[in-house]
């Protein structure tokens, strides 16, 4: 007889301490923001950032000073959209990893276990080395991602319903073997172009970086990656039945095919503007749920909140450390939390264990 799963087997428990952290969580957050801003490699003082700040939004202040010139350029067109940027990518990452492992039921799944980001690496190259997409101009590389990362979610589900419907199993099996192809044929177009420039540019586009935010950019990503947001956590009571699996839902009177799907395709949109937006950046995803889960259970009514939050401060100082760890450089993003996240996820292996769904992991 299976166990019940215990929703509260994290360290903390009750409803204050869960307030209390969210409330301090948030604040750290605009902490975060207000503070990363004043840090770049280039020496600026707080009280000039924030005096271009509030020019630029409530119009106070000199405007020959803090309208205009190259301080204002680094705070208003730099240094701030690359924050906000990273706080949306954070968010979208750390959410997608919390529903993707409820999806398939694994607490080792991350956003890209179903071949999503093979699908974005496919769509990169081609843009990069075959020129399609070219009609989107200097969007073409991120777009493409967006493409080729949306496509492989739904050729993610048409394999998996083939032969019968799908499940976490064959959800699991056929992103596998998706992403298979799709790094595949990324490797042929590139072995075939000995294009080294291109070469060059595919690869530090798929190590990451939060070098290309931009406003009207934002204006897009920020509102979706939000809303995707929101929605999930009004889904906390079916994510919390995947971890039962699909024989105890429908026993409870709850088909989870459908959910599964949708919940697919809105993770698969939400990747998808975060690899147009930023490029392939791992392990945000899996380490962030994996802490918030230790620490909170598995209750997703508490972990989506607290990974979305700690997502995005996380994402932020590891932008931060990625602009002033070498002088007059950046090192990709990517690498950065590849480095930090690995390192880290192996000793959650090895030191601790937690519950996820009523199991040891």
């Amino acid at each position: 007889m299976k166990r019940k799963p215990d929703f509260k087997n994290g360290i903390f428990h009750g409803k204050p301490i869960y307030v209390l952290v969210v409330i301090l969580l948030t604040v750290l957050l605009v902490i975060s923001i207000l503070t990363a801003v004043t840090i770049g490699s280039v020496d600026l003082s707080v009280k000039d950032v924030y005096s271009v700040i509030l020019y630029k939004v409530f119009g106070i202040g000199d405007p020959e000073v803090y309208g205009v010139g190259a301080m204002s350029d680094i705070v208003w067109f730099i240094r701030l959209p690359r924050i906000l940027l990273a706080t949306a990518v954070g968010m979208g990452l750390a959410v997608a990893g919390v529903v993707m492992q409820a999806i398939v039921k694994n607490p080792i799944a991350d956003p890209y276990i179903l071949g999503i980001s093979s699908g974005a690496s496919l769509g990169a190259t081609v843009a990069i080395f075959l020129g399609v997409g070219a009609v989107f101009g200097s969007n073409s590389i991120g777009i493409c991602a967006f493409i080729g990362a949306f496509l492989i979610s739904v050729l993610v589900q048409i394999t998996a319903n083939i032969g019968g419907r799908a499940n976490s199993v064959r959800l699991l099996l056929a992103g596998t073997a998706l992403g298979s192809v799709c790094s595949a044929f990324s490797n042929f177009v590139v072995y075939i172009a000995g294009d080294r420039d291109g070469i060059q540019t595919v690869t530090f586009w798929l190590m990451g970086s939060l070098a290309g935010a931009k406003w009207e950019n934002l204006a897009v990503i920020i509102p979706c990656v939000f809303i995707a947001t929101l929605f999930f956590c009004t889904q906390s009571r079916i994510l919390n039945m995947m971890l039962l699996g699909d024989e105890v839902s429908i026993t409870l009177g709850t088909d989870l095919h459908r959910y599964r799907q949708v919940y697919l395709v809105v993770t698969a949109l939400l990747i998808g503007f975060v690899v147009y937006s930023a490029g392939i950046i791992g392990f945000v995803g899996l380490i962030i749920p994996h802490v918030v889960r230790m620490f909170f259970g598995t209750d997703h009514k508490k972990m989506l909140p607290l990974s979305a939050l700690s997502g995005s401060i996380f994402l932020i100082w590891a932008d931060v450390a990625s602009r002033i760890i070498i002088p007059k450089s950046e090192v990709p993003i990517g690498i950065l939390v590849s480095m930090i996240g690995a390192p880290c996820f192996i000793y959650l292996l090895v030191r601790r264990s937690y519950g996820f769904g009523g199991e040891k992991s």
